[in-house]
């Protein structure tokens, strides 16, 4: 095959999808995003449920939210997150069935 018959990636692409990437592997972002497909959540009661420090969820969601990755609303003085990006956490739970799949094997 001659180069000009393949089909090549623009270095857009590459960059914004090693970013996505690099977002989902990282073990308190996983959890993150994980818990936030589950249910929508406030910074305090994911503190409690994935037991990390207030200060480190909202660092990590303030890098999610940079990269459209999370959502949130605000009532009162709360502000409830949930993931924006739906293709993202499909990703993101694939591979987790499919390491649960392999493991069961």
């Amino acid at each position: 095959m001659k180069r000009e018959d393949h089909h090549f990636l623009s270095d857009r692409t590459v960059d914004e999808a090693s970013r996505m990437l690099k977002a989902i592997s990282d073990p308190t972002r996983m959890k993150i995003l994980y818990l936030l497909f589950q249910e929508e959540c406030s910074v305090g009661h994911m503190t409690e449920v994935l037991n990390i420090s207030q200060s480190a969820v909202s660092h990590q969601l303030s890098y999610l939210r940079n990269l459209r990755l999370v959502k949130y609303r605000r009532e009162g003085n709360t502000y409830f997150y949930t993931y924006a990006d739906e293709h993202v956490v499909g990703i993101l739970n694939q591979v987790i069935q499919h390491i649960e799949c392999v493991h069961e094997e």
